[in-house]
């Protein structure tokens, strides 16, 4: 079997590298001519733990190939993934125009029989304005399936190689018979692919995310009432969480989700509800929740040194908005240093992935940043904790104590035990604990 994908960001060329391990060919395809220089050359172009290994062995063997060229790229292709950005528009709704364009541009080049397959994540409906823009060009057979992706950032690979369930929109049985084989070898344990229409397949995916995002707001608003009532979040969850209806994942209070799917995904759902006249209160609250709890630490920082932090230094410790990734689309450190630096602190950061893309996307001016965790530290007022990094998690505190100017912890991702700092002689506050 033979496939292209069409986009190379991070869900299409997992999707690509993956599909390539099982021996298919796959050829992927972008428009920016340097991304895809760079990945001919072997050069992986996002961070991802266990991809570049496959990703070298694959291009070596010359089943994975990129190319500039969507004529080149179908050419031979049985199946044709979209693995394209679907952006935020300003009131929240996912654009469509890059999928929708290249859909124009198939209609245009189409001369057999191929599956076209929306792998970004899209509204209800998408399926169906794919197919038409297609049609408007094509008068021959093809079909538009819908197969949302499940990856999550930092174990993608895994996600993707030992799926929990497969999901496929499908309303033709010869596009489900290819769908079929194609996945047959990621299913052999006895996950399940599952079959339903296209549209139930395209909410399926918002709905999963929203649910997740409903998740960790909620255990954000019980971590507020524990600060409030002096109860501790972590044996709240623990009480929680064995209740196998509930489950332990997402359950762990913080400053709030982040990354480039909880938050479009949330804000995709509630103005593709508002679209079919339906006012999705719930998600509303989530999101309202979320942006709130991003802020949560600076009062703290700010009560900590009586109100006023003009002159103050920080470290601050991560800057992807989850740990073994280098994203920072809506993460909850930005808003951080955003915060900090207004109010007329200073800033220096350390990050083992994210410092380049901050340093691309905010400079150098606003804040510093350093070679190493521990040099970080050097005559700060506080630590600020805003990522779970395992190398942050069991630090060396007689190395901190000699680089911070006061012992002074603010954990936004409740990495400490309260009854150790308490013991080492540091003022600790994190995120529902007493």
């Amino acid at each position: 079997m033979k496939i292209a994908v069409v986009g190379t960001g991070y869900v299409g060329l997992v999707t690509g590298t993956c599909f390539a391990e099982t021996g298919i060919k796959v050829t992927c395809i972008d428009i920016d001519a340097s991304k895809v220089e760079r990945l001919a050359g072997g050069e992986i172009t996002i961070y991802e733990p266990g991809l570049e290994k496959i990703f070298l062995r694959n291009t070596r063997e010359t089943r994975l190939k990129f190319t500039t060229s969507l004529v080149e790229g179908i050419k031979d292709a049985e199946i044709i993934f979209l693995a394209l950005p679907t952006p935020p528009g300003a009131d929240g709704s996912a654009d469509l125009k890059y999928i929708l364009g290249v859909a124009n541009e198939l209609g245009k080049l189409l001369t057999d029989y191929k599956v076209i397959v929306n792998k970004s994540t899209v509204p209800v409906g998408t399926a169906e304005k794919v197919r038409a823009a297609i049609a408007q060009n094509y008068q021959g057979e093809f079909d538009v399936v819908s197969n949302p992706e499940f990856l999550r950032e930092g174990v993608a690979v895994d996600d993707f190689m030992k799926p929990d369930r497969v999901v496929i929109g499908v309303s033709s049985e010869r596009a489900r018979k290819l769908m079929g084989d194609l996945y047959a070898p990621f299913v052999r344990q006895g996950n399940p692919i599952i079959y339903m229409d296209e549209k139930s397949a395209e909410l399926t995916k918002y709905a999963a995310n929203s649910f997740l995002a409903t998740k960790i707001s909620f255990m954000n608003e019980i971590a507020q009432m524990c600060e409030r009532v002096g109860a501790d979040v972590d044996m709240v969850r623990k009480g929680i969480g064995s209740d196998d209806r509930i489950g332990r994942r997402f359950l762990f209070p913080g400053i709030g989700y982040g990354g480039s799917c909880f938050p479009k995904d949330v804000q995709a759902l509630i103005m593709s509800s508002e679209e079919y006249g339906y006012d999705f209160k719930i998600l509303k609250a989530v999101e309202s929740v979320n942006e709130n709890q991003k802020l949560h630490l600076i009062p703290k920082i700010k009560a900590y040194f009586n109100g006023n932090i003009v002159g103050k230094h920080f470290a601050l410790w991560g800057l992807a908005f989850k740990p073994n990734t280098d994203d920072i689309r809506e993460a909850p450190a930005l808003y951080l240093i955003e915060a900090l630096t207004a109010a007329g602190a200073t800033v220096t950061a350390y990050d083992p992935e994210a410092m380049p893309n901050v340093q691309n996307q905010i400079g150098h001016s606003i804040i510093n940043f350093a070679a190493d965790q521990y040099s970080c530290l050097a005559g700060a007022d506080a630590l600020v904790i805003a990522t779970e990094w395992s190398e942050f998690r069991t630090p060396d505190f007689e190395i901190i104590e000699t680089k911070m100017r006061n012992k002074v912890v603010f954990d936004g991702r409740n990495l400490f035990e309260v009854k150790q700092m308490k013991e080492l002689g540091y003022h600790y506050e994190s995120i529902g604990r007493p």
